[in-house]
């Protein structure tokens, strides 16, 4: 299972319900799929496919939902 928290142009947000507990996100779009951790820090676990120059962009984007993003997987994870 792997819920969606939110999209946004190309890219889809998520996680994977049977993965390690760090707090993280994955993000994929056409290109490939990306993880980013939100623990300790925002930062980029792994890149298949996303081009560099987009990164930042997922990034910045993943930075403005980071609530989002932890009340997410707190439900989730609750569950």
């Amino acid at each position: 299972m792997s819920p969606t928290v939110f999209r946004e142009g190309p890219y889809r947000f998520f996680f994977f319900s049977l993965e390690e507990t760090r707090i993280h996100i994955h993000v994929a779009s056409s290109d490939g799929e990306a993880k980013f951790w939100i623990e300790p820090e925002i930062t980029l676990a792994e890149n298949h496919g996303i081009p560099n120059r987009e990164l930042s962009h997922v990034q910045k984007t993943i930075e403005a939902h980071e609530q989002q993003i932890r009340s997410a997987w707190k439900h989730h994870f609750a569950s």
